[in-house]
C-alpha cells in the first residue's frame, strides 16, 4: 500500500519503519530534519509537506503530539485535504479527547475519507519491534484498510468499537495507569534513595515482587542512569492526565490519584523538565528532598 505517514518522531519513527520493512511504500513527513532523516535511512521518502506525503496514498497515518498539530495537518495550508484521495483511511493515533476523536471522524466521513481512531502504547523501543499495542474504534471500512498496516506495527489490536471516540477513550483511561504508576515509581525510588537504599536494589526488588509495574521496568532504568534524554517527553502525561481530568470533571466523575499524578507532572514542567524525558518526574522530588537519584547511591 502506498502509505502516508505524518509525524516521525519518537513513535513515528519506529512505526514507519516496521511499515517500510514491510513492504509498504511510505512518504512520510516531521517537522524536524532529524526524523525525516531517520526515514530516508530505513527507506521511505520524505515529503515537504502532508499534501505531497498524501498524494496518491492509500492510507494516512497521523502521530502528532495533539488535535491542535492534528488540525493542521489534516486541514491546514497544505494539509492532507488539498491531496489525499477519496477513500483513503485515515489511521488516527494521535492522543486526544474522545469528543475530539468523533470531531474529526465526522468532518474526515464528509470528505468521503473514513477513520480509524486507533491511539496505541507501548514507547518508542515498542514502535521500533512492532510490538504496540492499539485501541481502535471504528467501522469494518476502515478497520479492513487499516489492518494490513496496523499488523506490522502491533503487538496486539484491541476492537473496541464501531463508533469513533471509543478508541480514545480507552487510551484515556490507560493513561491514567500509566501515568500514576510512573508517579508512583519516581515517589519510592527517590523514598528508598532518601532512606539509605540503592535505586539499582529497589527497581531490581520491587520489579520482581508484587509492586512491579510495566513503567517501572520502562523508564526505572533511565531514571537511576540520570538519562533523560525524550523518549517520549514529559509534556505527555501533562496533557494526557489533563485530558483525563476534564473528562472526568464533565462526567462528574472523581479521579484522586489521576488529580495527584498530574500535579506531579505540572510541578515537574514548572521546573524546567517539561522536554525532558517522562522519568525526569523524579527530579520533583529530588528538588523536595536535596538528593541525587542514581543507581549505586
Amino acid at each position: 500500500m502506498k502509505v502516508a505517514f505524518i509525524g516521525l518522531g519518537a513513535m513515528g519513527r519506529g512505526m514507519s519503519a516496521r511499515l517500510v520493512e514491510a513492504g509498504h511504500e511510505v512518504a512520510g513527513y516531521d517537522i524536524a530534519p532529524a526524523a525525516c532523516a531517520a526515514l530516508t535511512k530505513t527507506g521511505g521518502r520524505v515529503a515537504a509537506d502532508p499534501a505531497e506525503a498524501c498524494r496518491g496514498a492509500d492510507a494516512l497515518v497521523v502521530m502528532v503530539f495533539d488535535a491542535e498539530q492534528t488540525e493542521a495537518v489534516l486541514f491546514g495550508a497544505k494539509g492532507a485535504n488539498e491531496s489525499l484521495p477519496q477513500g483513503a483511511v485515515v489511521i488516527m493515533s494521535v492522543t486526544m479527547t474522545p469528543a475530539q476523536a468523533r470531531a474529526f471522524a465526522e468532518r474526515l466521513a464528509a470528505r468521503g475519507w473514513p477513520m480509524l481512531d486507533a491511539p496505541m502504547s507501548g514507547g518508542a523501543a515498542a514502535a521500533e519491534q512492532g510490538q504496540l499495542s492499539f485501541m481502535v474504534a471504528g467501522s469494518d471500512e476502515a478497520f479492513a484498510k487499516a489492518e494490513p498496516l496496523l499488523a506490522p506495527m502491533a503487538k496486539r489490536v484491541y476492537r473496541i468499537g464501531a463508533q469513533c471516540g471509543l478508541g480514545s477513550t480507552m487510551k484515556m483511561v490507560h493513561q491514567i495507569a500509566a501515568g500514576a504508576n510512573l508517579a508512583v515509581a519516581a515517589e519510592l525510588t527517590a523514598f528508598g534513595a532518601r532512606m539509605g537504599l540503592d535505586p539499582g536494589v529497589i527497581l531490581e526488588v520491587v520489579n520482581n515482587a508484587a509492586g512491579r509495574s510495566a513503567m517501572f521496568e520502562i523508564v526505572g532504568p533511565r531514571m537511576i542512569e540520570r538519562d533523560f534524554a525524550p523518549r517520549g517527553p514529559l509534556e505527555i502525561f501533562v496533557k494526557d492526565l489533563g485530558i483525563a481530568l476534564e473528562a472526568g470533571k464533565a462526567a462528574r466523575f472523581p479521579l484522586p490519584m489521576a488529580a495527584a499524578a498530574h500535579q506531579l507532572y505540572l510541578a515537574a514542567a514548572a521546573h524546567g523538565h517539561i522536554a525532558e524525558d517522562t522519568g525526569a518526574v523524579i527530579k520533583v522530588y529530588e528538588a523536595l528532598s536535596g538528593i541525587t537519584v542514581k543507581r549505586g547511591g
